[in-house]
C-alpha cells in the first residue's frame, strides 16, 4: 500500500505537491469514492483511482526527448494561450508533462514523460544531474570572469555550486562569445542570473546536453522517443 498522492505522481498526474492539490481539490476518486483527504493509502494494482474521470496507471511509460524552440511555455497547458511544448508533440497520445522548465526564451533539450518518478529523480536537488548550455554573450568575457562562474557566484539566493565554464566560439568581428557552461542545480533562471552577476548578460542560451543525452542534430521543433538504453543510462546516472 502506498499513499494515494505518491501513486498519482508515479503515474504521471503530476508532481507529487501539485497531486497533493489535485486530491484537495476533490479531483479525484478512489473506486468511484471522492476522495479530498491526503494521506490515504492505495494498492495501485487493485483499486481504481481515477483524475477528473480518468483512470490513471492505464499508459504505458513514455520519454520523450524534444528541442524546444524559444518563445514557447514548459508547461502542458498555458492560461494566457501562448504555445505550449506540447502542443509539438504530434501523434503522442500519453499525457506527458516536462521534466524540469526551460525559460520561454531558452531554447534546446528539454525531456517530456509520464513517469513522476523518473521526473522526480532527475528533477531532485540531491542527485546533481549535470545539464550543459550554451550562452551567447556581448563581448569576450576574460578567463578571470570564467574562473568566477567555476568557483561559484552570489546570486539573491545564496552562491552557485562550481559549473564548469569554457569558450565554444570567439566571434571578434560581432563582438560575441558563446559559452559553454554546465551546472549541477536548478534554480530558477540560474545560468542567465550567473552571467549577470559577472556584467556578463545572456543574449541567447541553448541546453545542449541533459546528464548523458545530447540533441545529436533533432531539429528544433521536433522531438523523438528514448530509448530504453538511454532512459536507463540517465536514471543510473541520476542514482550513482
Amino acid at each position: 500500500m502506498e499513499r494515494l498522492q505518491k501513486v498519482m505522481a508515479a503515474a504521471g498526474v503530476a508532481s507529487r505537491r501539485k497531486c497533493e492539490e489535485i486530491i484537495a481539490a476533490g479531483r479525484v476518486q478512489v473506486n468511484e469514492e471522492t476522495v479530498t483527504t491526503l494521506g490515504m493509502k492505495v494498492d495501485p494494482n487493485t483499486d481504481v483511482i481515477t483524475v477528473d474521470g480518468r483512470q490513471i496507471g492505464s499508459e504505458k511509460k513514455i520519454y520523450i526527448i524534444f528541442n524546444k524552440p524559444k518563445g514557447v511555455i514548459t508547461s502542458a497547458n498555458d492560461p494566457e494561450g501562448r504555445r505550449v511544448v506540447t502542443s509539438y508533440l504530434k501523434g503522442i497520445t500519453e499525457r506527458v508533462y516536462p521534466v524540469g522548465r526551460l525559460d520561454y526564451d531558452t531554447e534546446g533539450l528539454l525531456l517530456l514523460t509520464n513517469d513522476g518518478e523518473f521526473a522526480h529523480l532527475l528533477t531532485h536537488p540531491k542527485h546533481h544531474v549535470p545539464k550543459t548550455y550554451h550562452a551567447t554573450v556581448k563581448g569576450v568575457p576574460h578567463g578571470s570572469v570564467l574562473d568566477k562562474l567555476r568557483e561559484g557566484v552570489l546570486l539573491e539566493d545564496g552562491i552557485t555550486a562550481p559549473a564548469e565554464v569554457e569558450y565554444v566560439d570567439v566571434d571578434l568581428e560581432n563582438k560575441q562569445s558563446v559559452i559553454s557552461i554546465t551546472i549541477h542545480e536548478g534554480r530558477n533562471r540560474q545560468v542567465r542570473r550567473m552571467f549577470e552577476a559577472v556584467s556578463y548578460p545572456v543574449q541567447k542560451l541553448k541546453r545542449v546536453k541533459f546528464g548523458a543525452l545530447l540533441l545529436n542534430g533533432l531539429p528544433r521543433g521536433k522531438f523523438r522517443i528514448l530509448t530504453p538504453k538511454e532512459v536507463k543510462e540517465i536514471t543510473d546516472e541520476a542514482i550513482r
